[in-house]
């Protein structure tokens, strides 16, 4: 017989839906299953309302079957099969598919559960076959038809005799290239593997026949003609099943086994959306952080699903990067099977279904850390500092999603607090929300800096987390009252007689302080103060960059030329600074030694390296000595 050309744009249009539809070979056996289903859902469907159409449900199936050595891979059905005029028109014209005519021609509440719509999924399976031959019997006629294709060059379709309705697709697989191996698909465990991966929720059973590879060679001939047949589906997924049915231990099941976890998830979030976007979703928090997750190697995103079909493994536009700890399914009516990457990168479905889902997943946690703060807390140690990166990300326009998620360490409370409780406690008077930043609790509990702040019985927020600081930055202000940070020299808490006597101090001591700032050079000025109670120096910052910012940026692998402006502070109530003023006046060149000597144990104080540490240990002992 004559072969018949394509329709459509032949060789070209199939190359361009090979190449640029489908860039993951593996989705072949997923689009051939998904029509098998199609027409099992079909037949089924045309039963109810055609009485001539005799079902038996228990016999509507999906098999699969696959010849090592002939290199063939069979996936047969039950379903409603093809007529000659439906093979020319749904396999011999690319981009049709008789699958979307069917849906668009039902009404009203009629419901049958169609995956493909554009047609173009049957050629997915020409990446890995160089032959395919399909022989379909209808259930409105008695006659078979075998269609049969090497690709673009065009088609043939012969009579042949079939006993039962369905259709039986055989892929001739290509042989394996240098760069391509193909008979990996000719493998019982790659099989089931791309089966539960892609079609573990098809309605229907998917047999496959199962090979006793634990059987010794002399026992196996036993099985020959009493071959073992395995439904290797679910069928139901779990976030279709009634919710009230479902017990805990199956969602844990669930989420451990998918996600490959050995421990239990922290919290499940679940969801059913139906409106202008229509979806059910099954989230997980887990309960401790991936060992990859914070490198590059982790890949953030929710196994997205049409119909019980996975679309995509790891859908990162359904998740924004602070929520990128979730794991989970969307599984949705409202996109297509063949959409790609790049469509689903533009589609408005898509769009709407993140923006609800990371609002659910906000309000559980804000639900969470008001209903079950221990619960929160847990969480919050292992991913708290992705929240606090998001509030300080993309220049902080996410600071309002995320701003009462995040918590510090109270140095009242002795525990974490998030910012409207800080703000609902804060005492008579106060105006600001103070704050100190170190490398760990106790470091920062012992800074001269912060005893002020504890004088005045004010609460402080103890900052220890790299990105704590740029996210105190980007939220600037909680309900009106703004940040403060007790190194910054604007900190405003001296009395006025206070401030005068401070005032009258450096204004004596003028020239002493200028000298001390030409010797140091590293600081921007020099100048006594009341503030410090017993300690004797600290090192104060100007502007917006703190010394705990410039360690971050210090850590860059790139040098950002960026530094904390500093200023030295002397308690002038401590006997160092009347030792001080007497050197000026008597030994210039001991005065700059103990200059050097304050100046580095601010810094050390402060946790900045000293840039000459032999000589500053010199010095003091040569001090010592005297």
């Amino acid at each position: 017989m004559k072969k018949k050309e394509f329709k459509s744009e032949s060789k070209r249009l199939l190359d361009l839906m090979i190449n640029s539809i489908y860039t993951n070979k593996d989705i072949f056996l997923r689009e051939l299953i998904s029509n098998a289903s199609d027409a099992l859902d079909k037949l089924y469907y045309r039963s109810l309302t055609d009485d001539k159409i005799k079902v038996d449900k228990d016999k509507l199936e999906i098999n699969i079957s696959f010849d090592e050595e002939k290199r063939t891979i069979t996936i047969s059905d039950t379903g409603c099969g093809m007529t000659n005029e439906e093979l020319e028109s749904n396999l011999g014209t690319i981009a049709k598919s008789g699958s979307l005519q069917f849906k668009e021609n039902m009404t009203g509440d009629e419901k049958a559960n169609i995956i493909g719509q554009f047609g173009v999924g049957f050629y997915s399976a020409f990446m890995v076959s160089d032959k395919i031959t399909v022989t379909s019997r209808s259930v409105d006629s008695d006659q078979a038809f075998t269609w049969e294709s090497e690709g673009a060059d065009g088609y043939t379709i012969l009579p042949v005799t079939k006993d039962s309705i369905g259709t039986d697709i055989v892929l001739h697989i290509k042989p394996d290239t240098d760069t391509e191996d193909y008979s990996k698909y000719l493998n019982e465990y790659e099989l089931k593997s791309l089966i539960r991966k892609y079609s573990d929720y098809i309605s229907f059973p998917i047999k496959m026949e199962v090979t006793h590879h634990h059987l010794k060679d002399e026992e196996k001939h036993e099985y020959e003609d009493h071959k073992e047949i395995e439904i290797i589906n679910s069928m139901v997924p779990l976030w279709k099943k009634d919710k009230d049915k479902i017990t805990d231990d199956e969602y844990d099941n669930f989420y451990m086994d998918k996600f490959s976890d050995f421990d239990k998830p922290l919290k499940v979030i679940t969801s059913s959306v139906e409106g202008m976007i229509t979806y059910k979703s099954l989230l997980f928090i887990p309960s401790h952080a991936p060992a990859d997750y914070y490198s590059q190697e982790y890949e953030k995103g929710l196994s997205l699903y049409t119909n019980g079909v996975m679309i995509m493994d790891k859908c990162a536009d359904l998740l924004p990067d602070y929520f990128s700890f979730v794991k989970g399914v969307v599984d949705t009516e409202d996109l297509s099977l063949n959409i790609s990457r790049e469509m689903l990168q533009e589609s408005h479905s898509l769009k709407l279904i993140a923006k609800n889902i990371e609002s659910k997943i906000r309000k559980e946690l804000e639900t969470m850390m008001k209903e079950d703060r221990e619960t929160y807390n847990s969480f919050f140690k292992t991913f708290g500092v992705q929240l606090k990166y998001g509030v300080y990300n993309n220049y902080g326009q996410d600071k309002d999603k995320l701003k009462d998620l995040v918590m510090f360490y109270s140095s009242k409370h002795e525990r974490l607090v998030s910012l409207k409780e800080y703000v609902d406690e804060m005492k008579e008077g106060q105006e600001k929300i103070y704050y100190a930043a170190g490398s760990s609790i106790s470091k920062i509990d012992s800074m001269p800096q912060v005893d002020q702040v504890k004088d005045k019985d004010y609460d402080l927020l103890y900052l220890t987390d790299y990105v704590d600081e740029f996210a105190i930055t980007a939220i600037q202000e909680y309900e009106g009252k703004k940040f403060a940070n007790v190194e910054n020299d604007s900190l405003d808490l001296e009395s006025d007689e206070e401030k005068e006597d401070t005032k009258k101090e450096n204004e004596e001591n003028t020239e002493m302080l200028k000298a001390m700032t030409e010797e140091l050079k590293e600081v921007s000025d020099v100048k006594f103060t009341n503030r410090l109670k017993k300690h004797p120096v600290c090192l104060k910052t100007k502007g917006d960059v703190s010394i705990e910012m410039q360690k971050v940026f210090d850590a860059m692998p790139n040098d950002l030329g960026i530094k904390a402006e500093t200023i030295l502070e002397i308690n002038s109530k401590h006997p160092i600074a009347e030792k001080l003023k007497k050197l000026y006046k008597e030994d210039k060149e001991e005065f700059n030694k103990y200059s050097k000597i304050l100046y580095s144990e601010a810094r050390i104080i402060a946790g900045l390296p000293i840039d000459n540490p032999t000589e500053i240990s010199n010095l003091i002992c040569e001090v010592i000595s005297k």
